[in-house]
């Protein structure tokens, strides 16, 4: 009962916020560079991100999209449907430690991630895969 009485609420407790992306094969050895650079800085400009990083994934990953009618059927709770599947493949990504998912909220509007997605967007190709994780 302790426990349960001392216990942080979700809001709380820290967050690891993760995302993958897919790169555009035209980025520079610059460009790469400026976005390790840029994303292990973020921790000192935006309050409640205490830690960030980035790098390519150990093992790509594929990600399956279908068509709108395939998944409005599927969203409706059917288990199999027929339609146009398309791929992409996911290469490299991030992932950034918040205080509590109030910093996670601020830190979207916060004039340093601004400046970072400008350096973000020469990297990869729009679009992304994003996991959020809370502290335990």
């Amino acid at each position: 009962i302790l426990m349960l009485a001392t216990g942080l609420s979700a809001a709380d407790k820290k967050l690891v916020h993760c995302f993958y992306f897919t790169v555009i094969d035209s980025a520079t050895p610059a460009d790469w560079d400026a976005f390790a650079k840029a994303t292990a800085a973020l921790p000192g400009k935006i309050p409640g991100l205490v830690g960030a990083w980035q790098g390519k994934l150990a093992r790509p990953l594929a990600i399956f999209n279908v068509d709108a009618e395939a998944r409005k059927k599927l969203n409706a709770g059917e288990e199999k449907v027929t339609g146009t599947v398309s791929r992409v493949m996911r290469q490299s990504g991030a992932c950034m430690v918040f205080a509590n998912e109030a910093a996670l909220k601020a830190y979207a509007a916060h004039p340093a991630h601004k400046e970072w997605e400008a350096v973000y967007a020469k990297v990869r190709v729009a679009g992304t895969n994003t996991l959020d994780f809370v502290e335990p």
